[in-house]
Formats: structure tokens, C-alpha cells, sequence
């Protein structure tokens, strides 16, 4: 059972299973539904909402058609960086800092794919299905695809009181941003180092040897 655990949350078989979890839903959610389109899973509290944004995770947009280009770019550089130090670290680093930085170059790497790929693989969602590699071609042109994005948590809604700072009297909704795996495992993953970096960065404090008393 401990070699079986310990296969399971070596980076490279966590990096595989993030991506095959998030590409297969992606695959899923673009090809059996319309884009805007919706069904609730649990309640009225967590939807599969169909959406795509430009730009960064959680759909924060950046910049236009030349932010899109410069944020993948930028997206397949920060991976490089990412993958590179993931395989350098040594036999020593923490296991959890190592299933950390596994868990954020895979969810970097699965929204690369949707913004470098999905634009020239699918054609456009909008009030139709989405096919692999259409015949009249795809959507957009390579590195400016659009990430898809569908797990939704309107938890609950409210209105500010009239002395919250800025947004006093406006109506909110938590959790309003709309995410996917990608973004999860990232976010997942700098959690886990910003709660744990005492544990994953701490100096190991070598044992004194002690000397027998005769």
C-alpha cells in the first residue's frame, strides 16, 4: 500500500492525472454543450457552467488581442521555469513542496493547451456544438485560444451594507468567478506552499553524534 501511495503522488503521475482530468472535462464541456449553457449539480449551490475567457485563471482578462498573445507566451515561458526547477530539485526536497510545484506546473500546462490549442482544434461554441478540427477550421488562430472554464459556486448573495468601504449598497455573490481543474491545482498548490512553507523550506537541523560515557 506505501509503494502504492507513493507511485501515486510522484510529480510526474500527478502532473499526468491533472491533465488528463482537466483536458477529458474540457473535451467534455466543449463538445456536449453550448457556450453560456448551465445545469445544477448539487442545489442551487454548484453549477457546470459553460464558459471560455481570454485571459488569466478565474476569467480575469488581460489586454486585448496583444495581451492574449504576450499572456501565452508568457504562460509557456513561466512552464518552462516551472518544469525546469521541478526537475531539479534534489532527492531532499520535502515531498509536499514537490507535490506542490506538480501541482501548479500541471494546472499552468492545461491551460496552456486550451489558449496555444483549442482555437485552431475546435471551432466556435456559440449556440452550437464544438467539433475536433471542423473542415472550415478552427475559431482562432494558434496561441490564442480561449480557456474553457465550467465549475461554478454561487454559495451565496447579498448586498453590502451603505458603510462598506467602495462597494457600499451593491448587490455580490460569492463565489462568483467561474474556474476549472487547472485553476484549482494551481491555486492548490500555492496554498499548500504559502500554509506550509515553515515545513517545506525549514532548515533540517543535522543530529549531534553523541559520545558513548564509559
Amino acid at each position: 500500500m506505501k509503494k502504492f501511495l507513493n507511485i501515486i503522488i510522484h510529480p510526474l503521475v500527478i502532473t499526468f492525472l491533472v491533465l488528463l482530468i482537466d483536458q477529458s472535462v474540457k473535451i467534455w464541456v466543449k463538445t456536449t454543450m453550448y457556450l453560456g449553457q448551465e445545469f445544477p449539480v448539487f442545489g442551487n449551490w454548484f453549477y457546470i457552467h459553460f464558459t471560455e475567457n481570454p485571459g488569466m485563471a478565474f476569467g480575469m482578462e488581460f489586454g486585448g488581442e496583444f495581451g492574449k498573445l504576450a499572456l501565452s507566451l508568457f504562460r509557456i515561458v513561466a512552464v518552462g521555469v516551472i518544469g525546469y526547477y521541478l526537475f531539479k530539485l534534489p532527492k531532499t526536497t520535502h515531498k509536499g513542496l514537490k507535490i506542490s510545484a506538480a501541482l501548479i506546473f500541471a494546472g499552468a500546462i492545461g491551460n496552456i493547451i486550451d489558449s496555444v490549442f483549442y482555437g485552431v482544434m475546435f471551432n466556435d461554441s456559440f449556440n452550437q456544438l464544438a467539433t475536433f478540427f471542423p473542415a472550415e477550421g478552427g475559431y482562432e488562430k494558434l496561441l490564442h485560444g480561449r480557456v474553457v472554464d465550467m465549475f461554478w459556486f454561487p454559495l451565496f448573495d447579498g448586498t453590502f451594507p451603505q458603510w462598506f468601504p467602495f462597494w457600499g449598497g451593491e448587490d455580490f455573490l460569492f463565489f462568483r468567478p467561474v474556474f476549472n481543474i487547472a485553476d484549482a491545482s494551481i491555486s492548490v498548490g500555492i496554498g499548500l506552499v504559502f500554509i506550509f512553507q515553515k515545513r517545506f523550506f525549514g532548515k533540517q537541523v543535522p543530529k549531534q553524534e553523541t559520545t558513548p560515557i564509559n
